[in-house]
C-alpha cells in the first residue's frame, strides 16, 4: 500500500503581476495631513464610515498613520460622520436583536 500523500497545499502569494500603489501623499510632498481638509480625507473612509486600510487606500505607513489621526480629528469636530447616514434592512446573517421578546408567550 502506497503512503498518503498530504492534500493540503501551502498558500503562496499571488505571483504579482499588478502594480503597487504609489502614496498620494509622498508624490504630491505633502508634510502633514490636515484634518480640515474633508475633501481629501473623503477619499480614504468607505461609505460606511470605516477608514480604508494601506493596502487598498495606497498610503505609505507614515501618511496612512496621519490618515487616520486627521480623521479622528474630523469627526470629533463634526466635519465626518462616524458611521453612515442611514440603517439599511439587511438580509440574512443574524436577526434584528429588537425584535426577541415579541413572539415569547407572557
Amino acid at each position: 500500500m502506497a503512503p498518503k500523500q498530504d492534500t493540503r497545499r501551502k498558500r503562496t502569494a499571488p505571483a504579482g503581476g499588478g502594480r503597487r500603489k504609489s502614496c498620494f501623499f509622498c508624490k504630491s510632498k505633502v508634510d502633514e495631513i490636515d484634518y480640515k481638509n474633508v475633501g481629501e480625507l473623503r477619499r480614504y473612509v468607505s461609505e460606511r464610515g470605516k477608514i480604508r486600510s494601506r493596502r487598498i487606500s495606497g498610503a505609505c505607513r507614515r501618511h496612512q498613520r496621519q490618515v487616520a489621526v486627521a480623521v479622528k480629528r474630523a469627526r470629533e469636530m463634526a466635519l465626518l460622520p462616524y458611521v453612515a447616514e442611514g440603517r439599511e434592512e439587511r438580509s440574512g446573517g443574524r436577526g434584528d436583536r429588537g425584535d426577541r421578546g415579541r413572539d415569547r408567550d407572557r
